[in-house]
């Protein structure tokens, strides 16, 4: 423990007009910002303690962790000294300061903290010339911004005191600091191991017995299980610059090449989201995912144990999984919608660990458990066209003029005929969510048109980037007749793709001649 009081620091700075939160990403921005912007970090991290009330922040608990990318430990140690000056009472940080998104959710839930702060930038490339971001969870364990938007806005005095800290090996830390209301206040950091609390939480609800029998048992199943470097397998590239979309292909084709090459029974990419493919690299479809774990629920001690309340997806998903509430298409709208339970976060190690389950229980291929389930329920064919670093003005108005023409009385009795099918359109709306907790109402979250058939087509921007605009098609067909099972979802949703395009008009507006990525 220091002896003697540490000081605080304070200095008067000006708020910048780029830090408003957006959606579940929390700020995301250029590494150089952080780095040569006076006070730019610093801002944002006073706007997040002082978003938590006085009252509860003195001598309070807090979470901090990261994904390991370039400028974290400078960041951490920025965010330390401020903590102390603020009055929290206790800094819990993953050792050297790695902890994946769901870590911190447990962790804070599990010590009851009043929120914590990660340094990631999620799937966006780090490095020098990449991005950084700082993202805020409070009290449950989940991301809530609407606290912190106009925080950022404040004139503000930041609180910095003289802290160091190692983050190299668990160890405790304790600090006098000598307030600017002169008063004295005690601060702990505790340096933990990054991943013991959330792997106990996991021992809790998946049979790791049964799992192990999987993997190491007579009928044992060949994996490969890769977290695309991410703070789930602690192993980083710190410098990397690549772009998320190459970087993703690269891992995706590696995968996928090893699973056809060496026979593997499941191969999975996952960070927060996830990937699965089966042998001969069989994909499973995201929404088909969600769909067969909805229906396996009974291969989860968990679930046996405590039940389920029910199944969120957010509304341009495929309609796989019919019984939800369909909410906009950002994270932070699940954050009360209280059924799993386990935390409050997208996990996709939890993912992987659920389709382990459902293989040791039912025994059977991927596959053959997808296979199973559409002859049971029937397939959604479904597809997700990204055109990405758009001009956003551009973005705008297609998205502007597609708006004025689905939502006008005309186009309710529209029909169009591509080669032999033809679509009649049933109904058309700008979707907008009412909040079942707290009545808030969020509009203008994506177009959608729906066809007589059942066939959707949505239009969204992605709030992901924060200079260019992202553009999403969404397009799926549902098949109940099981021989119809075995096309590609492309070339059954071709149709629906071209009236995309047609009144759309983005290739033409745009001069692309496709998508990014097609997923």
């Amino acid at each position: 423990m220091e002896r003697n009081p540490i000081p605080v620091l304070t200095v008067q700075t000006t708020p910048y007009e780029d830090q408003r939160p957006t959606g579940g990403g929390g700020l995301r921005r250029p590494t150089g910002l952080f780095e040569s912007q006076r006070n730019y970090l610093p801002n944002f991290v006073q706007s997040l303690l002082s978003s938590v009330d006085l009252r509860d922040r003195q001598g309070c608990t807090m979470v901090v962790g990261s994904d390991g990318r370039y400028f974290s430990k400078t960041a951490i140690e920025i965010v330390v000294q401020m903590a102390a000056a603020n009055g929290i009472g206790r800094l819990v940080i993953g050792q050297n300061g790695i902890l994946s998104t769901p870590a911190v959710s447990c962790i804070i839930r599990k010590i009851k903290a009043a929120g914590g702060i990660i340094l990631t930038a999620s799937h966006s490339p780090g490095g020098p010339g990449g991005e950084f971001g700082v993202k805020f969870e409070v009290a449950n364990g989940g991301s809530l911004f609407c606290l912190i938007s106009d925080r950022t806005r404040e004139a503000v005095a930041l609180c910095l005191s003289g802290i160091t800290i190692q983050i190299s090996r668990t160890l405790y830390f304790y600090f006098v600091m000598l307030l600017i209301v002169f008063c004295i206040n005690f601060f702990l950091v505790e340096i933990v191991d990054s991943v013991d609390i959330y792997l106990n939480l996991l021992r809790n609800i998946f049979d790791f017995n049964a799992i192990r029998n999987l993997l190491t048992g007579p009928n044992q199943i060949k994996i490969r299980i890769d977290a695309m470097n991410g703070g789930m397998n602690l192993r980083y590239y710190q410098d990397q610059n690549m772009s998320s979309l190459v970087l993703f292909c690269f891992f995706f084709n590696s995968i996928y090449c090893s699973s056809k090459r060496r026979n593997q029974n499941f191969s999975c990419l996952f960070q927060d989201r996830y990937m699965i493919l089966g042998q001969n690299g069989f994909f499973v479809n995201a929404s088909d995912s969600l769909a067969i774990i909805a229906a396996n629920l009974s291969c989860i001690p968990y679930f046996c144990q405590m039940g389920v309340r029910g199944f969120g997806r957010s509304m341009p998903t495929s309609t796989a999984l019919d019984k939800s509430n369909t909410t906009p298409g950002g994270w932070v709208f699940f954050v009360f919608l209280n059924w799993s339970d386990h935390l409050r976060e997208k996990d996709g190690l939890w993912a992987v660990l659920v389709w382990l389950s459902i293989l040791a229980a039912r025994k059977q291929s991927v596959e053959e458990i997808v296979r199973d389930h559409w002859a049971k329920f029937g397939r959604h064919y479904y597809c997700r066209f990204d055109y990405e670093a758009l001009e956003p003005r551009t973005a705008y108005f297609i998205m502007r003029d597609l708006e004025a023409l689905i939502t006008d009385k005309s186009f309710s009795h529209q029909q169009f005929a591509v080669g032999s099918s033809i679509y009649s359109v049933e109904r058309t709306d700008s979707f907008e969510y009412i909040d079942p907790v707290d009545g808030t109402v969020t509009k203008r979250q994506g177009l959608r048109i729906v066809f007589s058939d059942a066939s959707r087509l949505i239009f969204r921007m992605s709030a992901s980037s924060h200079v260019r605009a992202t553009l999403r098609i969404y397009a799926e067909s549902y098949e109940k007749d099981p021989s119809q099972h075995n096309k590609e979802p492309q070339a059954v949703l071709s149709p629906l793709i071209a009236i995309a395009l047609k009144i759309s008009q983005i290739h033409e507006r745009t001069g692309r001649k496709g998508p990014t990525v097609i997923t």
